[in-house]
């Protein structure tokens, strides 16, 4: 990930020195467990908790011989341990380790990533209850339809933040797994005893059955989980671009004094930071894919998903982090043209009461249901070529003789009845 897209916290936990240490953490808890079932004596323990440590620098250089990162890690750690170095890393294989680690790196990450969206659920639901009762138009296809609010926008992206909310606390349980079962997976000389113990030590949940590794349809699930948190951040981004486009301008996201949107035009005010999420949004699902393509490996296990994993795991708490603290620098600093929303409320002429119209054709006159949509349409469509405002159109349409008069199908083209439920609605929210 490059180094502007990263975050300190997502950086901590994904460097060499924090992997290397949440690795001896393991090992470390499996030399407790042993010494609990007496097979390390307490002095070995106490020796080897003392002086158990490794250097990033030497296990690199371990590393140019062996070519085996787990190896040398344990050789690092060894040298330091001196004589009881035997009792480090009894009776495991080398993804007892780096599984039960990578399950403790990924829950932090995930507690970080969603603290984050807890966050920008805040500040969109804050959104939400401010614009509360504002009216503004609904779209669908990109064409007017009729009257919402522009809270009703704010608190769907609220309902979803609170779904992905609840998906990463899912994934977190998921993963919060730590396997101990040896090379494939039959505790041959590392018992479910201390498998039990370790992850107790852990605060995890040892696997209930594993094979060299743990199945990648745990780790496909996370990544799952932020890519559908992506999704969702990509669709309130892309509502943002729409809304700020000239022809619109309803909404844009903040600019600073000294920003440019445009090396050769001075005039541009680009909605950057709203299509640079929509672009990120793309990386999450694509390593989402290739999580999902590790769930299949040859057998009790083979190496094909460690080197993407290395890659995607980091990465996707980076872009995941970076995107929810970008959407929420724009929703706390959103510019709202309340004016112009209003004003494109009646862009279209009044077509946008069309529904209601024919509805009330049908309740009070014996209009059949084609004949009314066709008199609705035809006047529509002669609003929209310029002919004249819909409800004038209307009223002077010989068809409507004794079916609706003028006061009646005015009364009918007010945007306060399309608003009528909205508390109700926010009251599901506990709003």
């Amino acid at each position: 990930m490059i180094d502007r897209y990263t975050t300190p916290e997502i950086s901590r936990i994904w460097s060499d020195e924090n992997r290397f240490a949440v690795m001896l953490q393991v090992e470390l808890a499996v030399c407790r467990a042993w010494k609990e079932e007496g097979r390390i004596p307490a002095d070995a323990l106490e020796d080897i908790l003392s002086r158990a440590s490794f250097s990033v620098a030497r296990i690199a250089e371990i590393e140019k011989s062996v070519h085996h990162d787990v190896i040398a890690f344990i050789s690092s750690v060894a040298e330091n341990i001196g004589e009881n170095e035997r009792y480090f890393h009894l009776g495991l294989t080398s993804s007892d380790v780096l599984d039960t680690a990578s399950s403790l790196m990924l829950r932090d990450s995930l507690r970080v990533v969603r603290e984050a969206a807890v966050a920008l659920d805040k500040a969109v639901f804050e959104k939400a209850l401010r614009y509360k009762h504002l009216p503004c138009i609904g779209r669908t296809h990109g064409i007017h339809a009729e009257p919402m609010t522009l809270g009703l926008k704010f608190l769907n992206w609220h309902a979803e933040l609170e779904r992905d909310i609840e998906r990463l606390g899912g994934a977190l349980s998921e993963i919060a797994r730590g396997k101990i079962s040896g090379a494939v997976g039959t505790y041959a000389l590392c018992p479910p005893e201390i498998e039990a113990r370790v992850c107790e030590l852990l605060d995890l949940k040892p696997a209930p059955v594993s094979n060299q590794i743990l199945q990648r349809d745990r780790h496909a699930a996370v990544m799952n989980a932020l890519a559908l948190l992506g999704c969702g951040l990509e669709r309130m981004a892309t509502e943002i671009r729409h809304l700020q486009r000239t022809e619109v301008g309803e909404l844009y996201e903040p600019f600073g004094k000294a920003q440019k949107g445009s090396s050769a035009m001075p005039h541009k005010r680009n909605p950057i930071k709203c299509e640079r999420v929509c672009g990120m949004a793309r990386l999450l699902r694509g390593y989402a894919l290739t999580a999902m393509e590790n769930v299949a490996l040859w057998h009790e296990r083979d190496i094909s998903h460690s080197s993407t994993e290395r890659v995607i795991w980091p990465d996707a708490f980076h872009a995941a982090h970076f995107m929810l603290s970008d959407m929420a620098s724009i929703v706390e600093n959103l510019v709202v043209d309340e004016e112009r929303i209003r004003k494109n409320i009646d862009l279209t002429g009044g077509l946008i009461f069309s529904q209601r119209v024919m509805t009330a054709l049908l309740g009070e006159s014996k209009l059949s249901r084609e004949t009314a949509y066709a008199i609705v349409q035809d006047n529509a469509m002669r609003t929209a070529r310029g002919e004249g405002k819909f409800l004038d159109l209307l009223k002077k349409d010989a068809r409507l003789e004794g079916a609706a008069d003028g006061e009646k199908l005015s009364s009918l083209f007010d945007v306060d009845f399309y608003l009528r439920h909205v508390d109700r609605i926010f009251g599901r929210f506990g709003a």
